[in-house]
């Protein structure tokens, strides 16, 4: 059977973004569930015509069909298994339906048939909208790119069709089309869905770009160095679409005893049909006995006991922003009781904002003077950076100078003249000079070793000041924080590389009391192993290069998608795609609520299983109140797992109302 996943939808048109629900699989797209209704409709119409005593003909060609359309797949499945010498339950319920028709229970071997497909049918349903919220990734890169031709002409054309060798061109403000290098332009490069890095880059002529990174205000020229199929992003929806076919632990402890069960239900039935007639019992009534214990012994609802919880709470999550990359991670997630936060990245969300505002003694400004003159210069940039300080301002409500002969270099900063001076915005290494005085230096090197990102400030040549920026905290780190101590029941330790100093300021604003800083990759992987080894379950949250060793030891990983670099999102057994930290103690609540269902679902199949086979064995259990039980009880267990579909089943913290 093709996977879900390869059911593409075709390309929107240029600029238009792929919505949610073009990316939504239709029911009825599914073979298994358009082989379902086909055989419910038929038996629907079978089934009064039969009980109305019309022709045998009549109805017992739409039962024939109904036997068709709903147990070919499943049976040639079988046939194929037993080719492999393996016993299928897929095959045993087909061989019992017709067993049925041949001891002429026809409608309860139809009936057997129908909620048979019916089962299988949401379950696939359960697997294609995890299949979905896989799919939603394929929004990180563009559709379209810019082809230039030998002769200078531009073609527009499906990112896709990109190969090697091919140059295009990237407009300001479009993504990247494919991976590649620069051959010719300059700008600034948001690279933060691909490498983390929370501040663009300078890309100039012989640098890597990548696709789906966003380009600034230049123009640039890139030649494709790596077939689309081979991007980051390609292979970050490849890898999760493998990793989602994936089986959860009890699901495959179940396989394994399921080949045992089978073998040893078939002896059991033969037994069943055997000992009576030895004992001069009649044929018709032996054969009966044993169809009607070889379908209640079946373990259909225990097979499907665990997988729709499961899947249903990938899909849901999905939904909400988090891809869980296989049912093993779903499950997995649900017993962590320890939890290690990144910093950069994680609990902040790269989002600069201005922090420290320093005028040099000397430079006759206040703060606000010196704001205002930052913001006037950058006002007309569109650097990350520049609009920080002019949001600064704009939350002071401070009026801004007019500035002309506006200049920007990418990577070096902005020139304008305000009031007759030249003024200079940028990178300290960039503008500063031989000459500069020792507290200018010293104030730089002050904001940057607490992890500050020093603007500084020039007029007519010389510092006057110098602006600290920092990454904003995430509006719901706090909450997030809180929600995952009642989690676990300890809250959660800070691990980042950067200074203590940083570190400990942040951990105090989001409750954190725990800080492990100035960690090289190695040594969080150290601590890690240190708690895994007391006997704790960690979950580590991360998006750098430098936290993927941690995400891999983990017992379970979740990398932040949206700035998480492709090492971290191959390494995480989770993703939170839309970068929103309150998912991650949600999507841990809801694995918790999927492990209970997968429980309960045992202890119904196990409860139907052995008050039918015990009825059958010590009484007359009738044929149809058999199948009915029996899969009725697969259709409970499969309905009380896809509960978890509902919206209403996503685990929201106080307050949240998104």
């Amino acid at each position: 059977m093709p996977s879900v996943l390869d059911q593409r939808s075709a390309p929107p048109a240029v600029g238009e973004r792929p919505s949610a629900s073009r990316r939504r699989t239709r029911v009825l797209a599914l073979p298994e569930a358009r082989w379902a209704l086909a055989a419910l409709l038929l038996f629907l119409l079978a089934l009064p015509l039969h009980l109305l005593g019309t022709p045998a003909w009549l109805w017992g060609t739409l039962f024939a069909a109904t036997y068709v359309t709903g147990g070919w797949e499943p049976g040639w499945e079988g046939l194929k298994a037993l080719k492999d010498k393996t016993l299928d339950v897929d095959l045993l319920m087909v061989v019992a339906a017709l067993g049925a028709a041949a001891i002429g229970q026809v409608l309860d071997g139809a009936l057997l048939i129908v909620i048979f497909a019916t089962s299988g049918a949401l379950e696939a349903v359960a697997t294609a909208r995890t299949a979905d919220s896989v799919r939603g990734l394929l929004d990180l890169a563009p559709t379209t790119a810019t082809r230039l031709l030998p002769d200078g002409t531009e073609e527009t054309v499906d990112a896709e069709t990109l190969a090697v060798g091919d140059t295009i061109l990237v407009r300001p403000g479009e993504r990247v089309g494919a991976d590649g290098q620069v051959v010719d332009g300059a700008s600034d490069v948001d690279q933060a869905t691909i490498t983390g890095e929370p501040l663009p880059l300078a890309k100039q002529a012989g640098d890597e770009v990548f696709a789906g990174t966003v380009n600034g205000t230049g123009a640039l020229r890139v030649r494709v160095e790596r077939d689309p199929a081979d991007s980051v992003i390609a292979r970050i929806v490849k890898m999760v679409e493998e990793a989602s076919e994936t089986k959860a632990p009890t699901q495959l402890f179940i396989e394994k005893i399921e080949q045992r069960y089978s073998l040893g239900m078939v002896m059991a039935t033969l037994a069943v049909f055997a000992v009576p007639l030895a004992f001069g019992g009649e044929l018709q009534s032996a054969l009966l006995r044993a169809m009607t214990f070889m379908i209640v012994a079946s373990p259909c609802a225990v097979v499907l006991s665990t997988m729709p919880p499961l899947l249903s709470a990938i899909a849901n999550a999905g939904r909400h922003g988090v891809l869980a990359k296989s049912a093993v991670v779903m499950e997995r997630l649900g017993q962590i009781d320890a939890v290690a936060l990144d910093k950069t990245g994680t609990l902040t969300e790269g989002t600069p904002r201005v922090t420290d505002i320093r005028p040099l003694p000397g430079s006759g400004l206040d703060e606000t003077a010196l704001l205002v003159l930052a913001a006037s210069a950058e006002h007309q940039s569109e650097h990350p950076l520049a609009r920080a300080v002019v949001d600064a301002a704009r939350e002071r409500e401070l009026p801004l100078a007019a500035a002309v002969d506006f200049a920007a270099v990418p990577g070096q900063g902005v020139t304008a003249t305000i009031d007759g001076h030249n003024i200079q915005v940028g990178s300290p290494s960039r503008l500063l000079p031989a000459t500069a005085d020792q507290p200018y230096r010293q104030l730089v090197a002050e904001l940057e070793e607490t992890g500050r990102t020093a603007v500084a400030v020039f007029r007519d040549g010389v510092p006057v000041g110098v602006l600290g920026i920092a990454d904003r905290l995430r509006p719901d780190a706090a909450a997030t924080v809180a929600a995952l101590t009642a989690l676990t029941g300890r809250a959660p330790v800070l691990l980042t590389g950067d200074n203590a100093r940083a570190a400990r300021r942040l951990a105090d604003e989001v409750g954190i009391t725990e800080v492990r800083a100035g960690l090289l990759p190695q040594e969080k992987v150290n601590a890690v192993k240190e708690w895994e080894a007391q006997g704790r379950r960690v979950l580590v949250v991360g998006d750098g290069v430098n936290d993927a060793p941690a995400l891999a030891a983990a017992h379970s990983g979740i990398a932040m998608g949206k700035a998480g670099s492709d090492l971290a999102l191959e390494t995480a057994d989770a993703v939170v795609v839309r970068d929103e930290l309150a998912t991650i103690p949600a999507v841990v609540a809801l694995s918790r609520t999927a492990r209970r269902l997968v429980v309960q679902n045992l202890a119904i199949a196990g409860t139907f299983i052995t008050v039918l086979v015990a009825w059958d064995l010590i009484g007359t259990l009738p044929l149809p109140l058999g199948v009915a039980g029996h899969e009725g009880s697969t259709v409970i267990v499969g309905l009380n797992g896809l509960r978890l579909l509902r919206e209403a089943a996503w685990p929201r913290l106080a307050g949240d109302s998104a």
